[in-house]
């Protein structure tokens, strides 16, 4: 859908975070004079009337009436597709379009390089703009990384690297390179199932000229099989990480430990962003020396400092439970204590617990909603060192005691922060705060054109 069509129509635009003011401004860039509705949660309504008068807010949720009185809904991402009252709506003839549809169905033309994945893709993303700008690619990063797609609309570029979530795969459209960085078990509330979940996620594959994925995941490679235009990281036969080496095939290319961010997956996402910019004809092994100049991402097994003669690590980003695993990996040559717990969405943690099993850290603290049903399950296993506590707070304290006054505190939940926070900065700002640092205000570098 573009601009054009929603021209004369009656046009809603649902919900009020950075992509739904982006959408507005949008709107009123390109269609100036157009009437449009607003339906956000009531403590934005103020913001919202502040910030666009001339748009009629309403300040609760629509039911199907409400959204079938429109001819277009722009969605933000985190409002599910498979709503019941959305779906009635659709089916009355309500269209549904987003930030992320309209962006691609008018810059067509643009080369792009769209990112996805259940873990990986943020730093992968960032990665592959670091890479390109230091070869002298004039490099847009955007998307679900935290810059919406509509804040550049007017922007130019000569590539564009795009992170996509879940969320947004389907609206993707004309992309140069789909990278899949993982497929893992993730956003059951959103989706409403696993097998919904991994086809949302994948339609990236039918939408893109080329592909890249990891080979290292057998199940997400069968899926890939039959598309034209394959390509893999993570296998012998191109960008892996082996005895300590980023490798393009038989070639040691630059040692891992030179990549800023810390950890295997880290030189992983190393190798997918390495593989994107060599598929896309760019010199690959010319970039891999900036590997050691990247900004690590924010609350991405991010090292706060050491206070009190511990080491603090703030993984807020972890919403999976093989998240938490992978990280617990990255620092296990430390006594650690790993947080663990928060929104329960269903996930199923077996394979953490089994991996706990004889190799448990210091200590597991679990805490938030789904605390208890981790600790249960990790007692009933005859996992040692669980500690029980009922939010962060209670947490960081049960940690400090289980560890004394040596060893590293690792942040890592596998699960969202809605139980205790807005999102999963405020839960890693917070997590600073208790450890004694300055929250700060931590951004992704890099983000717009460069």
């Amino acid at each position: 859908m573009r601009w054009a069509e929603l021209e004369g129509r009656r046009v809603a635009v649902w919900g009020f975070g950075r992509e739904g003011r982006a959408a507005l401004n949008a709107l009123a860039r390109h269609l100036p004079g157009q009437v449009v509705e607003l339906y956000c949660a009531a403590d934005e309504a103020d913001a919202a009337n502040a910030a666009f008068p001339s748009v009629r807010v309403h300040a609760d949720a629509p039911g199907a009436d409400a959204l079938a009185s429109f001819d277009v809904v722009i969605k933000s991402p985190g409002i599910s597709a498979y709503k019941p009252e959305l779906l009635e709506a659709k089916a009355r003839g309500t269209r549904f379009t987003s930030g992320t549809a309209l962006w691609f169905a008018t810059h067509g033309d643009a080369r792009t390089i769209a990112v996805t994945g259940t873990k990986g893709k943020s730093t992968t993303s960032a990665l592959l703009a670091h890479l390109a700008r230091s070869l002298g690619v004039h490099t847009a990063l955007a998307g679900n990384i935290g810059l919406p797609l509509l804040e550049l609309d007017e922007a130019s570029a000569d590539l564009w690297v795009i992170e996509l979530s879940s969320f947004q795969t389907g609206e993707a459209a004309g992309v140069s390179l789909g990278v899949v960085t993982s497929l893992y078990e993730e956003h059951l509330d959103w989706h409403g199932s696993r097998e919904r979940y991994v086809e949302d996620k994948l339609r990236l594959l039918a939408v893109s000229e080329r592909v890249l994925v990891n080979a290292a995941q057998p199940a997400l490679l069968s899926r890939a099989a039959g598309h034209r235009g394959l390509h893999t990281f993570g296998d012998a036969a191109g960008w892996h990480v082996e005895q300590g080496w980023i490798r393009r095939g038989s070639e040691d290319v630059i040692r891992a430990e030179r990549l800023s961010a810390p950890g295997l997956h880290n030189a992983v996402n190393a190798c997918a962003a390495l593989a994107a910019l060599e598929i896309l004809g760019y010199d690959a092994r010319a970039a891999a020396p900036a590997l050691s100049t990247f900004v690590p991402l924010p609350h991405r097994l991010q090292p706060l400092g050491e206070r009190d003669g511990l080491a603090w690590i703030n993984d807020s980003i972890s919403t999976t439970p093989l998240a938490s695993l992978a990280a617990l990996e990255s620092v296990v040559a430390r006594r650690t204590a790993l947080i663990v717990g928060g929104h329960d969405r269903g996930l199923d943690w077996t394979p953490f617990v089994e991996a706990m099993r004889g190799h448990e850290p210091v200590a597991i603290v679990c805490q938030g909603s789904n605390g208890p049903r981790i600790a249960d399950a990790l007692e009933a296993a005859g996992v040692a060192n669980v500690y029980r506590a009922v939010d962060l707070a209670a947490a960081v304290a049960a940690a400090r005691v289980a560890l004394g006054e040596e060893g590293c505190v690792l942040l890592s939940p596998g699960a969202p922060s809605f139980d205790q926070f807005r999102d999963y900065t405020e839960r890693g700002r917070y997590f600073a705060e208790l450890a004694g640092f300055e929250p700060g205000t931590a951004s992704i570098q890099g983000l717009g054109v460069g």
